[in-house]
């Protein structure tokens, strides 16, 4: 063996022994004190310790004649493993045996730690590269460990890694901080548990069997979702391509391992607080796309469809000519004489029931419910609409006078309709109105107010529309307000042979 190689062995042997010793030591104490968790992480460094010493053994044996380089894949399986399984599980103790107020087993934790990072050194520097850190392993800075943090709320995190150890290492220094953990052993059992269950943040490994981390988050990135949860690479490799294209396919961070805890720490709390804004901000994109939704389909009671969907796209809403529309004016005979002796509870409830079954009797028979006043009601057929516009106005004419009847027994309505050319549009800005204007529309509530209780009537040039399958018989020449004398007819009903129809 050289000179060189006898050097390198003493610097590698050395703090290996203070690792080795102290772990006994510290499991030989914590064992006589009860302390059961402390023994068993503690027999997880020594046990690493073991494997480094096994082999850095045959590595450094004569017939191993080339010390440097070490193969890639030692250093993976037989190096960074065992280094990193050291170094979290001492954060671990150190913790444990402090809270346990065991200050002489924390003391050798401590010395544990210090061989670990002197024997990483020795390792990086003299046996794999020559000088640069190549091991994928680093001493953990402590000159933050005193920096305040804030403590950030909990989150659901998913831990993602083929090694058991740095799960383990992992979940319980999450738990720790307060957070919920789950696991996967790679990426396929990741894509799983993050599609069963709702995560906050993915801790991903990126070398892993079966589907790696790079194709992880290619999957993530690619489903609308699971695109917006939060993921932080967690990886030996630190080369400059590797981050970039981690970064490139969508993870929101990369720390190197063995990650430092105040580090980690920071990184996560960032990390769940961006997600916790982004959810904040879809709750509130939800809320106005909700309100959105009411409005259109309050804009769809208030105006027809066509309407509303002109005056969405377009703030406006031209007026329209219609040369062929059924206008249907109800009302309630002696209504005024009701209001004055009814409560207001009594008259609000009496007009709720009527408005219901007159809009039921316009949704049967496809007419547009234009308006109402007081205890009028104003309705109209053919407004862009398919169909006989005046034998739908008389058949919803005729349901809403028997309708009401039956469920206002002390009411009684009369219905007027008239046919003819109407206008129709939009007026008002900060309450839309849908109305028409016109003489047909004059012609109807005058029909109206001369109808008999209980009574659908027409002008005569509707009633020649009708007469076919309707029951009916002629007022007479009837005056008017504001008109000529009319003949208007009563509908009593529908022949036998269109009642069904």
């Amino acid at each position: 063996m050289s000179t060189h190689e006898a050097s390198v062995g003493h610097e590698l042997r050395s703090p290996l022994n203070h690792i080795l010793g102290y772990s006994e030591i510290a499991i030989e104490d914590a064992s006589d004190a009860g302390h059961e968790q402390i023994v068993h992480d503690l027999q997880k460094i020594h046990a690493a310790g073991q494997r480094l010493l096994t082999v850095i053994e045959s590595t450094l044996a004569p017939a191993a004649r080339t010390v440097t380089p070490v193969p890639p894949e030692t250093i993976d399986r037989e190096v960074r493993e065992p280094l990193n399984q050291i170094l979290g599980y001492t954060e671990l103790v150190a913790e444990e045996a402090t809270a346990a107020g065991e200050a002489s087993i924390a003391a050798d934790v401590g010395k544990i730690r210090g061989a670990a990072e002197r024997l990483l050194g020795v390792i990086s520097e003299r046996v794999i590269t020559g000088g640069s850190d190549g091991t994928g392993v680093y001493a953990v800075s402590r000159e933050v460990a005193d920096v305040h943090l804030p403590t950030g709320q909990p989150g659901r995190i998913l831990v993602v890694d083929d090694s058991a150890v740095n799960r383990e290492i992992l979940s319980r220094r999450l738990q720790q901080l307060g957070h919920e953990v789950g696991f996967a052993e790679d990426g396929v059992v990741c894509l799983e548990r993050i599609r069963e269950q709702p995560f906050d943040l993915i801790l991903l490994d990126l070398w892993m069997p079966r589907l790696d981390g790079m194709a992880v988050l290619e999957q993530l990135k690619a489903d609308p979702q699971l695109q917006s949860i939060p993921v932080i690479v967690l990886s030996a490799d630190d080369e400059p391509q590797t981050v970039v294209r981690c970064i490139a396919l969508g993870a929101d961070d990369h720390l190197r391992k063995p990650c430092d805890p105040v580090f980690l720490r920071t990184r996560i709390n960032a990390s769940l607080e961006k997600k916790r804004l982004r959810d904040r901000e879809q709750a509130y994109l939800d809320r106005i796309e909700q309100e959105k939704k009411r409005s259109d389909e309050l804009l769809h009671v208030i105006l027809p469809p066509d309407v509303a969907a002109e005056l969405k796209n377009n703030s406006s809403v031209r007026p329209r000519r219609f040369d062929d529309v059924g206008v249907l004016f109800c009302d309630v005979v002696g209504f005024t004489a009701f209001s004055e002796q009814a409560t207001p509870e009594e008259l609000l409830q009496h007009l709720q029931t009527m408005v219901e079954v007159q809009e039921a009797a316009c949704t049967h028979h496809g007419l547009e419910k234009i308006k109402t006043i007081g205890d009028a009601f104003m309705a109209a057929a053919g407004l862009g609409t398919e169909g006989d516009a005046a034998l739908a106005s008389v058949r919803c004419g005729l349901e809403m006078a028997e309708q009401v009847a039956k469920a206002l027994p002390r009411w009684q309505v009369r219905v007027g309709v008239h046919c003819g050319p109407v206008f129709a549009g939009v007026v008002g800005h900060r309450k839309y109105q849908y109305d028409i204007w016109g003489d047909a529309v004059n012609t109807a509530s005058r029909i109206e107010h001369a109808a008999m209780p209980g009574s659908v009537c027409v002008s005569r040039t509707t009633w020649m529309r009708v007469a076919d399958v309707c029951e009916g018989v002629s007022l007479g020449l009837v005056p008017l307000k504001g008109k000529e004398p009319m003949e208007i007819f009563q509908v009593t009903g529908l022949k036998a042979s269109s009642a069904s129809v």
